[in-house]
Parts: structure tokens; C-alpha cells; sequence
């Protein structure tokens, strides 16, 4: 069967395409990315660099089939491709802390082409503690801080942190098959949490972490020397302890944790807009057009966590930005 010209596009045919084009014309820049819902994230990444010179586009890696996932936007053909005119952009997973122990983590580490998100994927961006109270006013037009999200992530995170380094050593010592990915979710899951206080939560999160190490240092014995040298490693690379959170994975913090979380705030916050709306309306009548209208005006909390882009004053956003300065600077000269 005859290939498609499109299929034997690559970053030498866009820098020809660039170079002949006339002179007032915008440099294009192909961006592959990994699935639909990435389009929009890397878009706010990549807009603040367009201007009259230069632009991006951002697709799936594939026109032909429908792909997803890191694979197909690293595979060896597409790799090849690779060059001022076509980039990748991807998710960090465990790759970036990986930090060359496989062979994923060594070609994005190395690629002057792939671009990764230093936080495990989008869902932590969306996840950032500082921009949580304006998702919740989106959702719930109600603008009273009633939960501290900072506090509530930073104290999950300094405690999940030491359970994150025996992860990450599991990984890149090909031990995964005995304490998991989903093994580190199944114990970092809180549970219902109460938005009057966190101690209890926090209390019993601290006492499953603790047994899990207590079992992984009698399956793994001698290790305390290798995993505090890890856990500094992983400081430098930026996971701060508080900061854990931006670091695991991102399904697992948005569905499990954040989104639950919240929920139940914005709950909290509609209840007192509408009791509000109640105790001010001059007549029964005025009450139900007002609380008919809030209805109308209020959003799903995932819907809003999903746009949510207050993420870009975050440290790894920032480097993330740093990177793609850095390359433009680059191929500019």
C-alpha cells in the first residue's frame, strides 16, 4: 500500500518549508503531543512564545490512527524526525526522576528535541495548592476561603515523601513488582476528609506510610543509607517534601485526592450562597429566580479543575518555560 507523503514529514521538510516561505511569513514549529487532553496545556506553555516570527502547532503524532501515549510520540520513526522543525512535548511521569536508568527517561533527558513537564503529568499542574481557591470560586462563584488547600498538600506531601523515595528506588532498581506504582496509591489514598480539619486524615495517612516502610525495609534490608542519598537526589532535582504531590501520578492525585477534596469544598461554598440567596430575597419569588439563576451560573467541579491554568507561577512550570526559551534561543542564531 502507498504511503502518504504526510507520513515522511519531518523536521527538515519544516525548516524547508520555513526557509522558503517568504521572508515576512511566521516559522512554523510542529509539536507532537500525547493525547487530545495535552492540546491544551502545551498550548499555554507555547503561546507565550509565538509572536510575529514564529508559531507552533500542536497535534497527535499520528494522522493516519487514532494514538496515545508517550510510545507513540517517542517511537523510534518519529524520533528520527526530530529537529528545529518538530518537537515532542510529554508527560514527565517517573522518566525525569528516573534520571537515565531507562531507556525513556535517558532520550528525554538527552533530546535536545523533547520537551517533559518536570511534575509527573498535567493533572498535578491542575492540581497546584495555590490555585485551588480560584477553581472553587469558578465552580461555586463564592469567593470565601474556607479551606487552606496550601497547608492540606504540603502536610500530605511531607508525609507521603519518604514513602515516595522507596518508589522511585523501586523503579530504578527494577523492584516495581514489589511495591507498585498502584501499591504507593493504594496507601497514599486519604479517604473522606473532612474540610473542618485534616488531623484525623493526616494521622491515619502518616500511620500507613509508616507501615508500609516498616514492610519494605524488612523485604529490602540495608537500604537506609541508599535511600536517604536518593532522597536527597530527588531534592535537587526538585522535589521539595512539601512538594511531593506534584510528583505522583496524576490520576491518582486528581480523581483520588484533589477532585474529592474539592468537591466537597465547593459543597461547602454553594450551601452558603444559596442559604444567603434565602435569608436576603425580599419575597418568595425574587428567592426562586435568584437561586434558579445561581443553579444556572455554577459549574462541575472536575470541568473547572480541568481548565484550570494557575499553575504557571509553579516552579516547575517555570523551568518547563526556561526550556523552551533556551531552545528557541538556540535555533534562532
Amino acid at each position: 500500500m502507498a504511503r502518504r507523503l504526510t507520513d515522511n514529514l519531518t523536521s527538515r521538510y519544516y525548516e524547508a518549508y520555513n526557509h522558503l516561505t517568504s521572508k515576512q511569513a511566521r516559522k512554523r514549529i510542529i509539536a507532537y503531543v500525547e493525547s487530545f487532553d495535552d492540546i491544551f496545556f502545551w498550548r499555554t506553555v507555547l503561546s507565550d512564545f509565538e509572536d510575529d516570527n514564529i508559531y507552533f502547532e500542536i497535534m497527535l503524532p499520528s494522522r493516519k490512527k487514532l494514538v496515545r501515549g508517550k510510545k507513540s510520540v517517542l517511537k523510534n520513526q518519529l524520533c528520527d524526525k526530530m529537529g528545529e522543525g518538530m518537537i515532542a512535548c510529554v508527560d514527565a511521569d517517573y522518566d525525569y526522576l528516573m534520571q537515565g536508568t531507562n531507556a525513556t527517561s535517558k532520550y528525554i533527558l538527552r533530546s535536545p528535541f523533547v520537551f517533559h513537564s518536570y511534575a509527573y503529568a498535567i493533572e498535578n499542574f491542575q492540581c497546584y495548592a495555590p490555585s485551588l481557591h480560584d477553581v472553587c470560586v469558578m465552580a461555586t462563584l463564592n469567593d470565601k476561603p474556607v479551606f487552606d488547600f496550601i497547608r492540606f498538600f504540603e502536610d500530605f506531601s511531607r508525609i507521603v515523601f519518604p514513602l515516595f523515595v522507596w518508589s522511585i528506588w523501586a523503579y530504578r532498581n527494577d523492584k516495581h513488582d514489589v511495591f507498585s506504582m498502584s501499591d504507593f496509591n493504594l496507601v497514599t489514598t486519604i479517604g473522606r476528609t473532612s474540610i473542618n480539619g485534616t488531623g484525623a486524615a493526616m494521622h491515619h495517612l502518616e500511620e500507613k506510610v509508616t507501615q508500609k516502610i516498616k514492610w519494605l525495609k524488612a523485604k529490602f534490608p540495608n537500604r537506609d543509607a541508599e535511600i536517604d542519598s536518593l532522597g536527597k537526589q530527588l531534592q535537587v532535582l526538585g522535589v521539595a517534601p512539601e512538594r511531593t504531590y506534584l510528583y505522583i501520578q496524576g490520576h491518582h492525585l486528581f480523581d483520588n485526592i484533589t477532585a474529592p477534596l474539592l468537591g466537597r469544598v465547593c459543597s461547602t461554598l454553594r450551601g452558603e450562597q444559596e442559604a444567603t440567596i434565602r435569608r436576603t430575597a425580599v419575597h418568595h419569588t425574587q428567592m426562586s429566580n435568584e437561586l434558579s439563576s445561581y443553579e444556572h451560573s455554577v459549574q462541575d467541579v472536575k470541568s473547572m479543575l480541568r481548565r484550570n491554568t494557575g499553575y504557571k507561577d509553579s516552579a516547575e512550570f517555570l523551568r518547563l518555560h526556561a526550556d523552551i526559551e533556551n531552545f528557541l534561543n538556540r535555533i534562532s542564531k
